[in-house]
């Protein structure tokens, strides 16, 4: 009994000094004042205004980090999405670095803070038909176009969801099941 009385005593102890903290009670300086300043340490993005520009901005910013071959942009309200095309021959490793690398310049960009950045070849060349629709004046039909082809890309298709047809006809096309 008093083993475990002592056992749990000395963990007390060990905890209560393991959680003890430096404390700075020191009298407030009287440059403070009693107020709190705060200071700015990360870049807020601006608010887009030109939303050509700004794309045409951070694909030139895309395009200046060694490796990306070519870049391209589609604004969105104060989000950006930046497709980078990259030697197809490269390692998957390397991809990531340079998206990595572009995603970092972008964080000291005020208009690319809040940018999505993608090496997928297939995103990137939608990406460029969104701009293409965008500038032909169809910028949310090219959206809803471009949206509907990548989504049916995404979702797989199982073949469990196939019916045959009529089986008295004698033919075994699958059709799609409704």
């Amino acid at each position: 009994m008093y083993k475990w009385l002592a056992s749990a005593f000395i963990i007390a102890i060990v905890a209560t000094g393991c959680s003890t903290v430096a404390r700075n009670e020191t009298s407030p300086s009287p440059q403070n004042n009693g107020r709190v300043e705060a200071q700015q340490s990360d870049p807020r993005n601006k608010e887009i205004r030109s939303s050509e520009q700004v794309a045409k901005h951070l694909e030139q910013l895309a395009e200046g980090v060694d490796g990306v071959e070519n870049a391209r942009c589609v604004v969105f309200g104060n989000t950006a999405i930046v497709g980078i095309d990259v030697d197809a021959n490269l390692e998957r490793s390397r991809v990531g670095t340079l998206k990595y690398s572009v995603a970092e310049a972008f964080s000291k960009d005020p208009y690319g803070i809040d940018a999505l950045v993608t090496a997928d070849m297939d995103l990137t060349q939608r990406i460029n038909e969104i701009g293409d629709d965008i500038r032909r004046g169809r910028p949310i039909a090219g959206f809803a176009e471009e949206m509907s082809d990548i989504i049916g890309r995404i979702v797989p298709q199982m073949p469990r969801d196939l019916m045959p047809n009529d089986p008295g006809d004698g033919r075994q096309e699958p059709r799609p099941n409704k």
